[in-house]
């Protein structure tokens, strides 16, 4: 009996430790989601977490002046709303002070409240007002009262359609892309050739290769920055795609050799030979027998590739310049982030546009990315 409830505890600590990582990893890109389709008012006064809860907020107004005033029998009406000139759209819970006396929270919606000088003053719940007096009104400028208003719970897309169009956000979405995709695909493909031939052909200095390929791996990119640019410049490829898209091969390469080269090289040698005794040739074999069974760890350097060359801002902006029509996300968020800081919904917005296509292609991929981090862990 003891070992059974060991044996359950130990199950439900692990999924619990489990459960408790998975949201507490991925909380923060849901709130960054949810402040995305709020509106600029509820975002500015309240979390993320109250976006399905009504919001309350305190504000101010005046009614209108003696310019406004309508006679209606024997009274002198002036009649506005307070939302009028906001855009808002809300319902009002309380009203009070101001030339109204006492406090805020005073006067419910409805109540005819009746002042000394024998003016009234009424507002209901979708904020019109009805300020009346028996004489007419000499006041140039309109009494101000403050009052109480619920919001109901409000999502949007006109953050992204202003992030996308105003911002020029979709044009450096296009531009990642670019940059991105070849940069990605051109580091695997020459990695997974070099790493057959690492694992499975013999010529001069391989291992000597092999090992300066992987000490490049300790080698900050930082300091071939400088030296690159000089060469680039010389050849005319500073600000150009095909410039950014070997500097991305380039620092990719190591990594992705090693990768490569530890899954590959684990593969039955009598597959090898079997396919060499049939005549196939390396490049047969390659393409027919290495590429089908090294998906798993193709796919798992494509999502580290994609994912650092996708966030990378500093290569960009050394190899690409400031060009406006080559701008990548990363460059626009921080010329945003310089120009609207204050604009939250915009920045949380922009860092969702930021974020959706690592995410899409995680997911996408993410049935090989275990398999492929186990790449060559295990001998045989």
């Amino acid at each position: 009996m003891s070992d059974m409830i060991s044996r359950w505890l130990g199950w439900f600590s692990v999924r619990f430790t489990l459960a408790a990582l998975v949201v507490l990893w991925t909380l923060p890109t849901f709130g960054l989601f949810i402040s995305s389709l709020r509106d600029k008012d509820s975002l500015a006064t309240t979390g993320w977490w109250t976006a399905l809860s009504t919001r309350e907020e305190n504000d101010r107004a005046r009614t209108g002046g003696a310019e406004d005033q309508v006679q209606a029998g024997d009274q002198y009406v002036i009649q506005g709303n307070v939302f009028e000139d906001t855009g808002k759209s809300a319902r009002i819970s309380a009203f009070g002070d101001g030339f109204l006396g006492g406090e805020l929270t005073d006067h419910k919606v409805g109540d005819v409240v009746e002042l000394e000088d024998g003016t009234t003053f009424t507002l209901d719940k979708e904020g019109n007002y009805e300020y009346t007096s028996s004489t007419p009104f000499e006041i140039d400028r309109g009494e101000r009262f403050f009052y109480r208003a619920e919001f109901d719970p409000r999502f949007t897309l006109d953050n992204y359609r202003e992030v996308l169009d105003d911002a020029d956000m979709g044009d450096a979405f296009i531009n990642s892309l670019t940059v991105t995709i070849p940069s990605t695909i051109f580091p695997v493909a020459i990695a997974a050739f070099a790493a057959y031939a690492f694992s499975w052909m013999n010529f001069p200095g391989r291992k000597a290769i092999f090992i300066i390929v992987v000490g490049l791996l300790v080698v900050p990119l930082q300091m071939s920055l400088i030296p690159l640019l000089r060469i680039y410049n010389d050849l005319g490829l500073v600000g150009t795609y095909p410039g950014i898209w070997l500097a991305h091969t380039g620092f990719g390469l190591p990594l992705a050799i090693f990768l490569l080269r530890n899954y590959i090289g684990t593969m039955p040698r009598e597959i090898i030979e079997s396919a060499k005794i049939d005549g196939a040739s390396h490049f047969s074999i390659f393409i027919r027998l290495i590429v089908p069974l090294s998906v798993p760890a193709l796919a798992s350097f494509a999502i580290f590739q994609f994912l650092w060359v996708w966030n990378d801002m500093l290569v960009a902006l050394v190899f690409l310049g400031k060009h406006p029509d080559k701008t990548v996300l990363t460059v626009a968020l921080r010329e945003l982030s310089g120009s609207r800081g204050d604009n939250w919904e915009i920045m949380t917005s922009a860092a969702f546009v930021s974020i959706a296509m690592p995410l899409v292609v995680f997911f996408a991929l993410q049935r090989y990315f275990v398999r492929g981090l186990m790449a060559g862990s295990v001998k045989g």
